[in-house]
């Protein structure tokens, strides 16, 4: 290891300081007249070289503790460098918003269409209109913590905000140490986790569904009350079954890529929303009998065409699509779904305290919960109708998409009150 300079750390001539040696560098007939001094009042510069062997330099005023600040420093930084713990402070100081940019760039690549675009649009709504002038070096966690609590409203949205910030400082700490910790770690959620009542959870009664399908258009009958209603699939499976997807001799349909929204447009997206979601889905023969319908309206292609980049959905292969033979999308579904739950008499609107806005009961997705429900009466076993619906827990099939039977409030409230056989409460000691 080479020796160490003798003049490190040195004192660096200053334009104020009106010693021998500053006064020779600075005239005073160029920088102003400056009273003569024995010791200099310049800085102490303490010179290094980082990992990479380029020499970097640090100075220290006399009020921040000149020569001694200085050589502490050196001998906290060639410490570091030698045990290979440096972190260039330099690094640390990029804006959080130029530093989003080199993340993005990489990320913007990973994960589903749905997660990256959340992610974009939690950046722009809540993170970078306050922090991406701030330097990574000056996030600190109560400041964060506050900013939390009181300008990100609702629990889902500060969860995903928390998630998103704690990604984006760990990559900073991943990426040569731009910063030591992560103050984001330990964020806390301080909004109320909203509950609804049961009621606006579980799906219609086999009456109210009956109204709605009486009031939806005879084409939108097809797709929904004799598909969706028998098979429990995501409009997005439906939405992208293609004709070689269907098997016809074993009324099954096999689900290997789904139709999403990518800031207004529809894409293919070639895995479904979970690795869960690849399954083979059985038909019953009113769902089997859809198929054969739209097949014969709209004689879609057998063929299997290559994924591209997503946006040239290869129409012709579909074989679920609009009255007018365009992809499904949310619109030209949610529309005769909306009206035909206000016309059937059954539309509700709920207001949703966390974001604010006022939805409809009930949602189309909600032929899932009604064919796990329905599965679970019928006495299927849990992993069977896990397999169905595409979900990776079966636990989740029990707590989330299966509710009370139809009926269930009469036989309750038969057996407390002793009617139709029942013995009604007894006291027991």
């Amino acid at each position: 290891m080479p020796r160490k300079a003798i003049n490190n750390p040195r004192q660096v001539e200053s334009k104020s300081c009106g010693c021998p040696r500053c006064l020779a560098k600075y005239p005073p007939d160029v920088h102003g007249e400056r009273r003569p001094r024995r010791d200099c009042v310049g800085s102490w510069q303490a010179r290094y070289r980082d990992p990479t062997g380029k020499q970097k330099a640090k100075n220290y005023t006399i009020a921040e503790g000149g020569k001694k600040a200085a050589e502490a420093f050196l001998d906290r930084t060639r410490t570091d460098v030698r045990e290979r713990t440096y972190r260039d402070p330099e690094r640390g100081k990029i804006r959080l918003g130029a530093w989003w940019d080199q993340y993005w760039d990489v990320h913007s690549k990973k994960g589903k269409v749905k997660t990256r675009n959340r992610k974009a649009s939690i950046w722009r709504a809540h993170i970078e209109p306050k922090w991406a002038g701030y330097r990574l070096i000056d996030l600190e966690y109560m400041a964060l913590q506050k900013w939390l609590t009181h300008e990100v409203k609702g629990y889902r949205t500060q969860c995903q905000t928390r998630r998103l910030l704690i990604a984006l400082l760990d990559a900073a700490i991943k990426d040569g140490e731009r910063i030591s910790v992560n103050p984001a770690e330990h964020l806390e959620v301080t909004a109320a986790k909203p509950a609804k009542h049961p009621d606006d959870l579980k799906p219609p009664t086999a009456a109210q569904y009956e109204l709605i399908h009486a009031a939806l258009p005879e084409y939108y009958q097809r797709i929904l009350r004799d598909f969706a209603h028998e098979t429990g699939m995501r409009p997005g499976e439906y939405a992208g079954l293609r004709l070689n997807c269907v098997d016809e001799a074993d009324m099954v349909v096999y689900i290997k890529e789904i139709l999403v929204t990518d800031n207004g447009r529809l894409v293919r997206q070639a895995v479904p929303k979970t690795e869960a979601g690849f399954r083979a889905v059985p038909l019953t023969p009113t769902a089997m009998e859809a198929i054969r319908w739209m097949v014969g309206k709209w004689k879609p292609k057998a063929t299997r065409s290559a994924l591209g980049d997503g946006y040239d959905l290869h129409v012709e292969e579909l074989v679920f699509r609009g009255p007018r033979g365009a992809a499904l999308n949310t619109n030209n579904l949610q529309r005769p779904w909306k009206r035909a739950i206000v016309q059937a008499g059954v539309a509700r609107k709920i207001f949703n305290p966390e974001t604010g806005l006022t939805e409809w009961w009930p949602r189309i997705y909600d032929y899932r919960h009604r064919t796990a429900s329905t599965l679970h009466a019928a006495g299927v076993p849990e992993r069977d109708t896990q397999a169905v619906l595409g979900q990776k827990r079966g636990g989740k099939v029990t707590w989330i998409y299966t509710h009370e039977s139809e009926g269930a409030r009469e036989n309750v409230r038969a057996a407390l009150t002793g009617t139709e056989g029942g013995s009604g409460l007894r006291v027991v000691e």
